[in-house]
């Protein structure tokens, strides 16, 4: 997957159709809703969107920092 984390998934999903702001989007025969704004710019109808999902290591840690913070300070008062 070269710069992707060993862990992250690769998934191919095909543009059915534009509903307004929304792609419809079909992979393995399950058919839903993407927001058409995350798409690449000049996708269509009918093309092949490689969806890559990995977890962003570093932003998740800090994101739980700053919830622990949040949490303290809530508690403590």
């Amino acid at each position: 997957m070269g710069e992707h984390d060993e862990h992250a998934t690769v998934q191919y999903c095909v543009i059915d159709r534009f509903e307004g702001d929304w792609a419809v989007m079909e992979w393995n025969r399950v058919v839903f809703n993407f927001p058409r704004r995350l798409l690449p710019g000049g996708a269509q109808e009918g093309d092949v969107i490689r969806i890559v999902s990995e977890v962003d290591a570093a932003r998740t840690a800090d994101r739980r920092q700053r919830v622990r913070q949040l949490e303290e300070k809530l508690f403590r008062e």
